[in-house]
C-alpha cells in the first residue's frame, strides 16, 4: 500500500481509508468501454456549481453498485445521490457511514421514484460528513443510462447545484452501433 501511495496510485483520506489516486484515475478515464458516454458528458461536467462533478454508471456484477467514471470511486448506492438515480439490487447490508446515513431496510425505496418524478437526488452528509451529493439522470433511448452529479460542501445553497438537472438533460449519450 505504501508503494501505491508513494507512486500516486492510491491516496489516503483524513479518515484513514484509501481511495484511487490521480494516476489510477487518469488510467481509468482512458479505458475504452465507457468513453463515449464520458466524452458526451465532459462539457456538462463544468457545471457552475463549484463542486466536484462526476458521471456515474451502474457497476457490473458482482458488486452491482455504482461506478463514478471521473473519480474512479465506487460509492455506496444507499448513501449517495448517484445510487438514488441509478437504483440497483438492494444491498444485503447498508452500512452506516455517518449519523445521517439511511440504513433501515426499504427506507430508500421511494427515493428513485421521487427522483424520476421531480428531479435531482440529494443526499446530505449520508456518505461523508461535510458533503452533499446531488445527481440527476442522464437519459438515453432505453431509459436512464447514467447519473451526472456534483459533490459540494455542506452549506452550499442548493440553487447553485440546480444546474446539475439542466446539464444532465443536455447530455446525449452516443447511439449504439448498428448491429
Amino acid at each position: 500500500m505504501r508503494e501505491l501511495v508513494a507512486r500516486g496510485g492510491l491516496e489516503r483520506g483524513a479518515d484513514g481509508r484509501y481511495r484511487l489516486g490521480l494516476r489510477l484515475r487518469v488510467l481509468g478515464a482512458a479505458a475504452p468501454c465507457p468513453r463515449g458516454l464520458l466524452d458526451a458528458a465532459l462539457p456538462a461536467l463544468g457545471a457552475r456549481t463549484g463542486g466536484h462533478a462526476d458521471l456515474a454508471v451502474r457497476s457490473a456484477p458482482p458488486s452491482g453498485g455504482v461506478l463514478c467514471l471521473v473519480s474512479g470511486e465506487r460509492p455506496p448506492p444507499h448513501a449517495t445521490a448517484y445510487g438514488q438515480v441509478l437504483p440497483a439490487a438492494p444491498p444485503v447490508e447498508r452500512p452506516r457511514f455517518t449519523r445521517h446515513t439511511v440504513v433501515a431496510p426499504g427506507a430508500p425505496a421511494g427515493r428513485p421514484a421521487r427522483v424520476r418524478a421531480a428531479g435531482p437526488a440529494v443526499c446530505a452528509e449520508e456518505f461523508r460528513l461535510g458533503e452533499v451529493s446531488v445527481a440527476a439522470p442522464v437519459r438515453g433511448p432505453v431509459g436512464t443510462v447514467a447519473a451526472l452529479g456534483v459533490t459540494v460542501p455542506t452549506g452550499v445553497p442548493l440553487d447553485r447545484v440546480a444546474a446539475v438537472r439542466e446539464a444532465a438533460r443536455r447530455v446525449r449519450p452516443p447511439e449504439p452501433p448498428p448491429s
